[in-house]
Parts: C-alpha cells; structure tokens; sequence
C-alpha cells in the first residue's frame, strides 16, 4: 500500500491512461512562496517532445482537456495567473505548478511597463510514469504499453532477492572458512609446554 496509482480518462468512449505517480512534493514540503487565486484558469504549457511520438500527442490533447479551463466557466476568473508546465524527461512526464509575478519581488511594488512578468514556483510538483493507455475508458484493449516500465513491487522484489543472494554468499563463506580451519589445524607450539 505504498504505491500511488493515477488514472486519467476522457468520458464516457476514452481513452483512458494509468500512470505511476512518483516524487511527489506538495507545497509544504517545498515551502515556496507565491500564491494564486482560487478559481484562476491556468496557462498549459508543453515541452515539445509531446509533438515527437503518437502516444506523447494523446497525452497531451488528454491532458488539456483534463487541466484546462474553459473561458466563462463558472465560478472561474477571467484572467490568468498561473502556468501548469508539462515537460518529458527520462521517459516520465513532469509537472511544476509556477505563479505568474508581476510585482518586483525586492521592492513589492509594480515592475513597471518595460519590466517582463516572472515565474515563481508555488507547488505541487510530482512526476507520472506512463504505464498503458487503454482504448475505453478505464479499459479496454491497450493501445500503448511502456515497455520501459518496471513495477514498484518488482522493484522490491529485486531488492529483497539481491539482500538474500548477499546473506547467502555470507553463510557460504562462513562454511568454507570453517571447513579449512579444521582441514589445516594449527600445529602444536613447542613453547607453550615449557612456560605453563
């Protein structure tokens, strides 16, 4: 029960993603400062490698659809102030959630006209491992699978086989040193006698 399983679908037809969900870090843990308001619509922004591959372009039109806000949905601001990055690093994809600034952080006053806004990030920040993407909606037949993906559980079980094989090569060890202590005994010290 260690495990964080994500699942992303567009309903009711599909398609569906599983993912791992790794390095998590929320904004506590990160203890970042900025703040944006609640009900602000997020820019999208996404590392051109979701352009390179089919799956990575699914991903992405799935990944809009879900993040995205409609203009004049309700309760939503008019405006934006905050910027949801979705990058592909080492096969994973990575999300960073940064505040779009527009006061001089030193100063708290306004940066001017000529100033351009900054970024501050603000949290959470975790990473998604692609597992399968499914034709239905929470399943189906499998259109992709991510054949570079080694389960946690089979992470551990790796683990736990490699401290036994290391255990085992210690009592192997043990056993042969014992055996060649008795198969060549010390020979008798001559001197021992004389000094008792």
């Amino acid at each position: 029960h260690t495990d964080l399983y994500l699942w992303m679908s567009r309903a009711p037809s599909g398609p569906s993603f599983k993912f791992h969900v790794q390095n998590i870090h929320t904004m506590d843990e990160l203890k970042m400062t900025g703040n944006c308001l609640k009900g602000s619509r997020p820019i999208l922004s996404f590392d051109s490698n979701f352009d390179s591959q089919p799956h990575l372009q699914l991903l992405k039109e799935v990944f809009t659809q879900t993040f995205a806000v409609p203009k004049g949905a309700r309760k939503s601001k008019p405006f934006f102030d905050h910027v949801y990055t979705f990058s592909i690093v080492d096969n994973r994809v990575w999300f960073r959630n940064f505040q779009i600034v527009e006061k001089d952080p030193e100063t708290g006053g306004d940066m001017g006209k000529s100033a351009k806004p900054t970024l501050v990030e603000i949290g959470p920040r975790f990473v998604l491992n692609l597992i399968r993407i499914f034709e239905g909606s929470f399943g189906g037949p499998t259109l992709y699978e991510n054949p570079k993906y080694i389960s946690p559980t089979a992470v551990r079980s790796a683990v736990r086989n490699q401290k036994a094989t290391k255990y085992d090569a210690h009592l192997a060890a043990k056993q042969e040193r014992e055996t060649r202590i008795k198969e060549n005994p010390l020979p008798v010290d001559p001197l021992k006698d004389v000094f008792n």
